[in-house]
């Protein structure tokens, strides 16, 4: 029996983790841990919630509530579902505890003392309109290395590299648009430059490491490394514990990898050991495994490592299997680009060994994967039930119908030894992968297994042979609950909950994991009652994927372009204006444009108009309408036809408009917006959207439908004639269409 630490990448607290999370860094960790438990060793597997840096923040400000709401509910929802995919932690924690921010000033005072950490200024955004310093998701621009449009302020998620202020291109605050400012300001640096030395020849060891972490990791070291700012302007998060420091944090990604130490010291204060962490930390000969995504390698091979180094005394990671990306549609799957798939969702409809089955066997070890609802219902059916699932099924029924217990053996020794060797060889190709963390590979070992099992199964034909050799029809039956014993066991790792219920099935009192890896071989109990079986896969029907369903809400509006012909002061109201509208038809409006507009300039104007918006009386007039408007403060602008549009033409996206009436708390549901179209033809509103819409917008402001306000998809609106509606050029990215 050994220890063996594994090490999970903390996912941000700011929404529900989606499968990007869980094949890349939270399922390959707990297939390891699961086995190296069926091994009978001592694992501590630690993670949590990183609650702190700009993610939370930014979604804070979103939703006008503090950061630690948002921090603490997505803690919850998130630990929920790990806990629904039996995902099985020693400690889910989080970074906003007291003992987190004990340990995380500890390892700042420590190497502060060893003088590897010091005071410099340093040029950092700063936005002149928000009046604040901007960390790095309040930064966007363009990767000066790989030309990524998307790269964040500190780090390109595409190649990796970091950046100094002001090396990225076209910087804009993610919050109004405006380009930064570089302004000085003073932060502690980690000085990573005394541990290039010593990290090269630390690494140059690592033959276990993927070719791609250790790769990634030989260019960084190559290129020299830059010491590194470890604090930042900021409220939230880990105080930076020095007097004079007080409007100031630490900066995330030094917080957030000493949780892994955190969270073993609170592992052992909540076991009533407090030292047991030293265990895994201080003994030389425990290996530590780090498993993460791609974008996190330079952290935890470089950053990490020296940091560890400097503190002194403490175990240096032995392994760093980093995973690539899970892709949908050709995009890194993202929760802040909105591009995800939560897993809440997912566990409400599909069973759990279902989602761990394809997330395994379509896992993105050494290149990205990509994820399709066809290729998931494909995989499931016609692989998992029907191999495995049709193998399990078909032989604990079969046995339990005609025998009811395990039969006796009366058959050949070289009838066992070719199950036997069948067994022993899928047992050999999975302890081999599994310990390499090659867990594709491990698991079509144990498929290949299970399509043995059908095989033979067919080939010694029991429903045959039950009619005239009943005892060597036992016999064969024998074998095959020998193989679906040895297919639980091997499959435990990847799928628990099914392996569970082969194991029980077949009569077992004791559990899969008291038994052990080592006992799947060791001969069935003769006349060892079944249980009655049932299935322990079901197939699925993924509905097939409607690429517009997401825009479906811009089909309840009917919009038209609309000609004023006439305006009037309603007689009973100061603030609202009585309009006569060519619709194609001509509709009464009443609207409340008067504090912004003469009678004199709306006559003859043309705008667009909600047409199939519910009559309602106003003031005792009743207005058939409604005028699409967009406001930013005092600043109030009505949308703008082309010039070839005409009164009655149709406003759309390419979607088919509803003929249905719509309550004005209908249209106040949509999201409607006003963005600058760029160059390569996405959308910006106050951050970029891909924008749905046919080519030819130009640089021009236009008013855009997202199908929700954190969408990363938009439509711009279009006539008819193909031509666009367009918007006051004075109107700032972002403002709201009314």
């Amino acid at each position: 029996m050994v220890k063996v630490l594994v090490c999970v990448a903390w996912p941000y607290a700011n929404a529900p983790i989606h499968l990007g999370h869980v094949a890349g860094s939270l399922l390959p960790p707990d297939i390891f841990s699961k086995y190296q438990r069926l091994h009978g060793n001592e694992v501590l597997m630690v993670s949590g919630s990183d609650q702190h840096g700009t993610p939370i923040t930014v979604k804070a400000e979103k939703e006008g509530v503090t950061p630690e709401v948002i921090a603490e509910r997505y803690h919850e929802i998130n630990k929920k579902a790990i806990e629904g995919l039996d995902i099985e932690f020693s400690l889910f924690t989080k970074t906003h505890t007291e003992n987190h921010f004990e340990v995380v000033t500890d390892m700042f005072m420590t190497l502060r003392d060893h003088g590897f950490l010091y005071k410099k200024g340093t040029l950092q955004y700063y936005c002149p309109k928000c009046e604040k310093f901007l960390p790095d998701r309040y930064v966007e621009g363009t990767c000066p290395s790989c030309g990524n449009e998307k790269a964040r302020g500190d780090q390109c998620e595409r190649c990796g590299k970091a950046f100094e202020g002001g090396e990225m291109v076209n910087a804009v605050c993610v919050h109004c648009s405006t380009a930064p400012e570089l302004r000085e300001t003073e932060h502690y640096f980690l000085k990573l430059t005394a541990f290039q030395d010593r990290l090269i020849d630390w690494i140059s060891g690592k033959e276990e490491w993927k070719s791609s972490v250790k790769l990634f990791t030989k260019n960084w070291l190559e290129a020299g490394l830059a010491d590194r700012p470890i604090t930042r302007d900021m409220s939230w998060g880990v105080p930076v514990p020095l007097p004079g420091w007080e409007d100031k944090v630490i900066y995330v990604w030094f917080d957030a990898v000493i949780g892994y130490l955190s969270a073993s010291k609170e592992w052992a204060k909540r076991t009533g050991r407090p030292d047991a962490w030293k265990e895994y930390w201080a003994d030389p000969s425990v290996k530590g495994y780090y498993f993460l995504g791609k974008d996190n390698i330079p952290f935890h091979t470089i950053i990490w490592p020296a940091m560890l180094m400097g503190y002194g005394g403490l175990n240096l990671p032995y392994d760093v299997p980093a995973n690539e990306f899970l892709t949908f549609k050709g995009d890194k799957l993202s929760k802040s680009r909105g591009n995800s798939i939560d897993i809440p969702s997912l566990l409400k409809s599909y069973q759990v060994d279902a989602l761990r089955y394809y997330l395994a066997v379509n896992m993105p070890e050494n290149k990205d994967s990509e994820f399709t609802w066809e290729d998931f219902e494909t995989k499931i059916n016609n692989e998992l039930v029907a191999t495995l699932g049709n193998f399990y099924h078909r032989v604990l029924s079969f046995t339990f119908k005609h025998f009811g217990e395990v039969p006796i053996y009366h058959g050949t020794e070289a009838q066992r030894r070719e199950v036997m060797e069948a067994i022993e060889k899928a047992r050999a190709e999975v302890d081999e992968n599994l310990q390499k963390c090659e867990f594709k590979r491990g698991l079509k070992a144990i498929m290949d297994l299970a399509q043995f099992g059908n095989r033979y199964f067919d080939s010694v034909g029991p429903w045959a042979l039950i009619k005239k050799d009943r005892e060597q029809c036992g016999s064969v039956l024998y074998l095959n609950l020998q193989l679906v014993q040895a297919l639980a066991v091997m499959s435990y790792p990847f799928l628990p909950r099914s392996s569970e219920g082969a194991w029980k099935l077949l009569g077992h009192q004791e559990g899969m994991l008291n038994k052990g890896w080592d006992n799947f071989a060791v001969p069935l109990p003769e006349g060892q009652k079944l249980l009655e079986p049932k299935p322990l896969f079901s197939k699925i029907v993924v509905e097939k994927e409607d690429p517009d369903a997401a825009f479906r809400g811009f089909e309840s509006l009917n919009l038209k372009v609309g000609r004023i012909i006439d305006v009037q002061n309603h007689p009973n109201a100061d603030s609202l204006l009585l309009m006569q509208v060519d619709i194609g038809r001509k509709v009464q409006i009443v609207a409340g444009l008067k504090a912004y507009f003469t009678p004199e300039e709306l006559k003859g104007r043309k705008v667009v108009v909600v047409s199939n918006l519910k009559p309602a009386k106003l003031r005792g007039y009743e207005s058939q309408g409604m005028l699409l408007a967009a406001e930013s403060g005092d600043l109030v602008t009505l949308l703008m036809p082309p010039a070839d549009a005409e009164p009655g033409d149709q406003v759309s996206s390419g979607m088919t408009p509803s003929e249905k009436q719509i309550e004005f708390k209908d249209f106040q549901k949509l999201t409607l917006k006003i963005g600058e179209v760029q160059e390569d033809g996405g959308i910006d509103v106050g951050r970029k959207l891909r924008c749905r819409c046919p080519p030819g917008l130009g640089r021009s402001k236009v008013p855009v439908f997202l199908p929700s306000p954190e969408a990363n998809e938009c439509l711009a609106f279009f006539t008819e004639k193909g031509s666009f509606i367009t918007a006051d050029e004075r109107l700032p990215n972002g403002a709201t269409v009314r």
